[in-house]
């Protein structure tokens, strides 16, 4: 151990499989990320079956910088996988992870980023139980890459097997839980891409609580929950009513924190369009919003929980957003790459 203390970067050597491997691993990732299944340190993890659906997610992460304002890549990592296992209404339970670091990244901002996924990992009430290190030569891996994969359950409250856009009818309401494009404004700060500095912060959080307080105070009037990453509100409503003989109606005065509007004012960005890393948007049978929204509400992170349109059949396949002045503007789906590296 006393070898690695004295090494202030990850050469090629911790990813040998050998002896600093080991070590790495032994004096990094397991203190960090401490339970009886990884502590096996076997190539795969035996978990508890819970006898109920099974529900599974894989992600990548390489955002540019691997550190920003609210968080890090490796907070990131964890938030990312668990959402999706919650935007399908799983509860998450296990995760694994792996990590792809270049020749000459610092020895001490790896353990920061571990000690991140660790605290957020107890956050989410999630246990990383297996994984994978691996070293590439300087030049070939831009710092740090990592991929996490989750598993979970169905919740008993998710009892629709439509738990999906075909679900939706005329009339659902459209929920967000909070403001709108803090991550992608966040990252754009980091990145030196803004002129000026601001309170701005990435969204970024797991949203276990959120989920599971939308599926309990929906009594089964829960259409689909998604989480709204890269390419923001505006995408991500759009695959929700692509192909379908539905639309949906945005109002617009949909919130958005005043940093997040000046920074996309400066830079020619819609907030729609950014992305969001601790945001849900469901959709509810109109009858079961108002339980929803108090639910929300009543959760730390939901407390700008709003309902921002609904869901019609005038325009089929199209996201409509409704002006101040009675206009309309469709919105597509984004084209091309807003804010590249951004998850």
């Amino acid at each position: 151990m006393e070898e690695m203390d004295r090494d202030e970067i990850i050469t090629l050597d911790y990813g040998s499989g050998g002896l600093k491997t080991s070590r790495l691993i032994q004096s990094v990732l397991v203190p960090a990320l401490r339970n009886p299944a990884l502590e096996e340190l076997g190539d795969g993890a035996v978990l508890e079956n819970r006898g109920s659906p099974l529900v599974f997610s894989t992600d990548s992460f390489v955002v540019s910088p691997w550190r920003f304002p609210g968080g890090d890549i490796g907070k990131l990592a964890v938030c990312g996988t668990v959402n999706d296992i919650c935007m399908a209404g799983g509860e998450p339970l296990y995760l694994s992870l792996a990590c792809i670091i270049e020749e000459g990244f610092s020895m001490e901002d790896f353990r920061q980023v571990v000690r991140s996924i660790g605290e957020t990992a107890r956050l989410a009430g999630v246990q990383v139980v297996t994984g994978d290190t691996k070293v590439v030569e300087r030049g070939k891996g831009d710092g740090l890459y990592i991929n996490t994969s989750g598993v979970g359950f169905r919740r008993k409250e998710c009892a629709s097997p439509g738990f999906s856009p075909r679900a939706m009818r005329p009339g659902d309401d459209v929920i967000v839980s909070g403001t709108v494009g803090c991550h992608g404004a966040a990252v754009m700060m980091a990145r030196g891409d803004l002129p000026c500095q601001g309170p701005l912060r990435s969204d970024c959080m797991p949203l276990h609580r959120l989920s599971a307080a939308v599926l309990q105070a929906g009594a089964g009037g829960v259409r689909l929950m998604r989480d709204p990453t890269r390419g923001g509100v505006a995408t991500t409503l759009n695959e929700f009513v692509e192909g379908t003989p539905l639309s949906i109606e945005l109002e617009e005065d949909i919130p958005v924190e005043p940093a997040v509007e000046a920074a996309c004012e400066l830079l020619g960005l819609d907030p729609l369009y950014c992305a969001c890393e601790g945001r849900l948007l469901a959709v509810c049978a109109h009858e079961s919003t108002p339980a929803v929204l108090e639910a929300l509400r009543s959760t730390e992170g939901g407390e700008k929980a709003a309902v921002i349109g609904r869901v019609t059949e005038e325009r089929p396949g199209r996201v409509v957003l409704r002006t101040a002045l009675g206009g309309s503007r469709i919105l597509e789906k984004l084209a091309g790459a807003q804010l590249p590296r951004i998850c």
